[in-house]
C-alpha cells in the first residue's frame, strides 16, 4: 500500500547519499521532491508541510551524530517525524472496566463496518479474549443476516436481531446477553447512511447513551482519500471517537488518510482493513509504518505473521536459533515456504529489510513460481552450505546459481540479504535494535527500498 511513497522517497533522498556534507539547497530540494510525493498519496497538505518543516529545521539545526552519515542523519529525522506524524506509538483496544466492554463500530453506508465487526471479533479471539456480536443496523437489508452468518463462521456467539426491534433496543437488550454469558467484549455493528445527516447522529447518540460505549471506533474507507479524513472529522464532533480503523487499504489505495488522520482528528488510526479475507485486520503500528515507508522493511510484523501460521514446537525452535544467533539458510527456506499461508510475495518481501529490490521481481511473476525460484537456490547448496553459508565461495555461487536456473547476481543477494535479515532478527529479539543502528546496518549491507549505498569506483564515493 506504501510502495509507490516508498518509491517517491528513495528517488527524493538519493541526491544526498554519498555527501560528506548536506547543504541547504540540496536538502531543500529533496524536501521539495518528498512535498510531491507526500501529496500525490493524498497526504493533507497542512500535515505535509508541517512535517517538512519539522524535518528542515531539525536536519539543519542539529548535530550529526558519529555513528551516521549526514545522509543518514536525514533518514533518521525523517523516520522520526513519520512516526509522530501518522500516530507516535500505537493504541490498541482499552479492555480497563469492568467486561463486557461496549464497543459501537460507526460509519457511512458502504465502508465496511459489518465485515470489520466479525474481523475485530475473530483478531479479539486470538489474543484470548471472548466476544460477542450485537447487529444493530436494521436499515440494511440483510445486514443482521450477514452479521449472524459472520458470527457463525468465527465461531463468536451473537445476539438474534430482528428488523422488528429498534437499534436502541437491540442495544440494550445484546449487552445484558453478553453480560449474562461472561463476554468479555460487545462490538455493536450500527447502521450507516450514503451522507451524514441529523437522524444518523441522533440514532448513533442515543446507542452510545444506553451502551456507554467505552470504544467508538469509525470504520471508514481508505479508497476515498482526504474525504475519509473530512468524515472521521465530522463522526468525531458528534461521537467523540475512541479511534479510526481504515478498510481497503490493500491495492492502489492512496495512503494519504492514514497518514493524515491522527494530525488532522487527534485520534489514532487503530487498525487496517488489508484484503476481504476474516483474518485481513491488522494493528495499526506507526513506527513499522515508518520503517516500511522509507524502504526499512517491517520484520516485525512478518514474524508475527508467520507464528499464526506455525506450530508451537516450530516457534519455540525458531526463537532458540534467534536468540543463539544460529538461524541458518535451511531455516529461512521454511519461511520462504510460510508466504503463501502469511501473504502475498510481494508485501513478504516488503517486510523483509534489503529484499525490498525483489518486490518488482515478485509482482512480475506468480506467487508460487517466485517463493520456488528462492527455494531452488538454496536447494542448490550443500547441506554445509545451508548451515554455513560463510564457505559459499565465487565457484560455489556459480555452482548453485546453475543448478538453480538463476543467476550468480540473484545468489549474492539471497546471501547478502540473508546476513542483514538474520542480524536484524536477533537485534530485535533481544531488544537491541534502535533507529542508528537499524540505519546504519541497512547502509552497510544496502538500502534498496531506501537511499542506495555509493559503490566503490571511479567518481564515487561510498557512505
Amino acid at each position: 500500500m506504501f510502495s509507490r511513497l516508498t518509491d517517491s522517497f528513495s528517488a527524493a533522498f538519493k541526491k544526498l547519499a554519498g555527501r560528506g556534507r548536506i547543504s541547504e539547497s540540496a536538502l531543500q530540494e529533496a524536501l521539495k521532491e518528498t512535498r510531491r510525493a507526500l501529496l500525490e498519496a493524498d497526504v493533507n497538505y497542512k500535515v505535509a508541510q508541517s512535517f517538512l518543516d519539522k524535518v528542515s529545521a531539525k536536519a539543519l539545526g542539529q548535530k550529526v551524530l558519529a555513528s551516521l552519515s549526514p545522509a543518514q542523519q536525514v533518514i533518521k529525522i525523517v523516520h522520526d517525524e513519520l512516526k509522530e506524524m501518522i500516530g507516535g506509538e500505537s493504541v490498541g483496544i482499552d479492555f480497563a472496566g469492568a467486561p463486557p466492554l461496549p464497543l459501537m463500530l460507526v460509519g457511512l453506508q458502504g465502508s465496511g463496518k459489518t465485515t470489520t465487526a466479525a474481523k475485530l471479533a475473530k483478531l479479539f479471539l486470538k489474543q484470548n479474549k471472548k466476544p460477542y456480536l450485537i447487529p444493530a443496523d436494521v436499515a440494511r437489508p440483510a445486514a443482521i443476516a450477514q452479521l449472524l452468518v459472520l458470527a457463525e463462521e468465527i465461531g463468536v456467539p451473537a445476539f438474534p436481531s430482528t428488523t422488528a426491534m429498534t437499534p436502541m433496543e437491540i442495544t440494550r437488550l445484546g449487552l445484558a446477553q453478553a453480560a449474562e454469558t461472561g463476554r468479555d467484549v460487545a462490538i455493536v455493528d450500527t447502521a450507516g447512511r450514503l451522507t451524514i445527516d441529523e437522524g444518523l447522529m441522533a440514532e448513533l447518540s442515543e446507542i452510545k447513551k444506553i451502551s456507554r460505549a467505552r470504544e467508538i471506533l469509525l470504520v471508514a474507507d481508505a479508497m476515498t482519500g482526504q474525504e475519509a479524513v473530512n468524515i472521521a472529522k465530522d463522526f468525531n464532533e458528534r461521537l467523540d471517537l475512541t479511534g479510526v480503523i481504515l478498510t481497503k487499504m490493500e491495492g492502489d489505495a492512496r495512503p494519504g488518510s492514514a497518514m493524515s488522520i491522527r494530525s488532522v482528528v487527534a485520534k489514532p488510526l487503530k487498525f487496517i482493513g488489508v484484503g476481504e479475507k476474516l483474518d485481513a485486520l491488522e494493528p495499526f503500528h506507526p513506527d513499522r509504518v515508518a520503517s516500511l515507508i522509507l524502504g526499512m522493511g517491517d520484520v516485525l510484523t512478518l514474524i508475527e505473521k508467520a507464528n499464526e501460521h506455525a506450530d508451537q514446537k516450530t516457534r519455540e525452535e525458531l526463537e532458540k536459533k534467534i536468540e543463539k544467533g544460529a538461524f541458518t539458510l535451511a531455516d529461512m527456506r521454511e519461511q520462504f515456504l510460510l508466504m503463501g499461508k502469511v501473504g502475498t510475495v510481494e508485501s513478504i518481501l516488503g517486510m523483509i529489510p534489503g529484499l525490498g529490490k525483489l518486490k518488482k521481481l515478485a509482482a512480475a511473476q506468480p506467487n508460487e513460481a517466485t517463493v520456488k525460484k528462492f527455494v531452488y537456490i538454496v536447494d542448490s547448496m550443500t547441506p554445509g552450505e545451508r548451515r554455513d553459508h560463510s564457505i559459499i565461495d565465487s565457484s560455489r555461487r556459480q555452482r548453485i546459481a546453475k543448478g538453480s536456473g538463476s543467476t550468480v547476481h540473484e545468489v549474492n543477494d539471497l546471501l547478502k540479504n540473508f546476513d542483514i535479515m538474520r542480524g536484524m532478527m536477533k537485534k530485535i529479539k533481544n531488544g537491541q535494535i534502535d533507529m542508528n543502528s537499524l540505519i546504519g546496518q541497512l547502509n552497510n549491507g544496502g538500502f534498496p527500498g531506501g537511499v542506495p549505498p555509493m559503490r566503490r569506483g571511479r567518481g564515487r564515493r561510498p557512505f
